[in-house]
C-alpha cells in the first residue's frame, strides 16, 4: 500500500471514476475534480503528491490548471489528451507537466507512469532533505534552493545566476521565511551602512524575481507587504 495522494481531474466521470478505482485498488488515495477550478480547489485543501490531469476541460483546461498550481506546487503532473500531435506534447511539458498519456490508455500503462515518477520525486525530495539535514548552510523552500557555502541558488533544480548583493538579499530573506523586512533593515543588513535612500533594494528585489520566479508578476517566493517591506513565504 502505497499511502500517496493522487489529483485525478478529469471531466469524463467514465474515466475519472475507473481510473479512481484502480489506483484506489493499488493502494492510492485519489481525489476526484471535474475540471481545472475544482482541481485548484481540492490543492487548496489537500496535500498532493501527484496529479494527473486532462488537458481539454470545461471552464479551465489542463494546461491553465497545470500553469497555477506550479506557483505553488513541485509535485510531478501526467497529463491526458486524447490528441497526439506533438506541438501539444511539448506545451503541456512546457507549461509544467511532467508526463505525457494519450487516450485512450490502459490502467497498467497509467500505473507505470505513475509509479515511476512518484518514486523518482520521492527520491528527490529524500535527498534534498538528508543534504539539508546535513549541511545547516543549505537553506530551502518550495523549489528555491541557497547554498551560503557555495554562494549557489537554485530555482525548481535549474542554476540562477546572482549578484553578489542579490544573494545577500536572497540569503537574509530565506533564513527567516515569514518575516517581513522592512527595506531600510534590508539595506542596513547588506550594504552595511546606515539607509539613506532604499529604491535600490527595490530595484535588486525586482531584479531577484525575473530570475527565481516563474510568473515575476504574481511571485511564489519573495512578496511585498505594502507599506511594511519585503518576506519571502513560507511554502507548503
Amino acid at each position: 500500500m502505497t499511502g500517496d495522494r493522487v489529483l485525478l481531474v478529469e471531466d469524463d466521470k467514465e474515466i475519472r471514476e475507473g481510473v479512481e478505482i484502480f489506483l484506489k485498488s493499488q493502494g492510492y488515495l485519489v481525489f476526484q475534480a471535474a475540471d481545472g477550478i475544482e482541481g485548484l480547489e481540492i490543492l487548496e485543501k489537500e496535500k498532493i503528491d501527484l496529479a494527473i490531469v486532462d488537458v481539454m476541460m470545461p471552464r479551465m483546461d489542463g494546461i491553465t490548471m497545470t500553469a497555477k498550481l506550479r506557483e505553488k506546487h513541485d509535485f510531478p503532473v501526467i497529463f491526458l489528451s486524447a490528441k497526439s500531435e506533438e506541438v501539444d506534447k511539448i506545451l503541456g511539458l512546457n507549461m509544467g507537466a511532467d508526463d505525457y498519456v494519450t487516450k485512450p490508455f490502459t490502467p497498467m500503462e497509467l500505473l507505470a507512469r505513475v509509479n515511476s515518477h512518484l518514486r523518482r520525486y520521492h527520491r528527490f525530495m529524500d535527498r534534498l532533505n538528508s543534504r539539508q539535514e546535513e549541511n545547516p548552510k543549505l537553506h530551502r523552500l518550495g523549489g528555491l534552493e541557497v547554498n551560503e557555502e557555495t554562494v549557489e541558488v537554485f530555482a525548481d533544480g535549474k542554476p540562477v545566476k546572482v549578484t553578489p548583493i542579490e544573494f545577500k538579499i536572497l540569503l537574509l530573506l530565506i533564513q527567516n521565511p515569514g518575516r517581513v523586512f522592512p527595506a531600510e533593515e534590508i539595506y542596513e543588513r547588506v550594504w552595511n551602512e546606515r539607509a539613506i535612500n532604499t529604491d535600490t533594494v527595490m530595484v535588486h528585489i525586482r531584479n531577484l524575481r525575473e530570475k527565481i520566479e516563474v510568473n515575476p508578476r504574481e511571485p511564489k517566493y519573495i512578496k511585498v507587504v505594502w507599506g511594511v517591506g519585503y518576506k519571502i513565504e513560507k511554502q507548503p
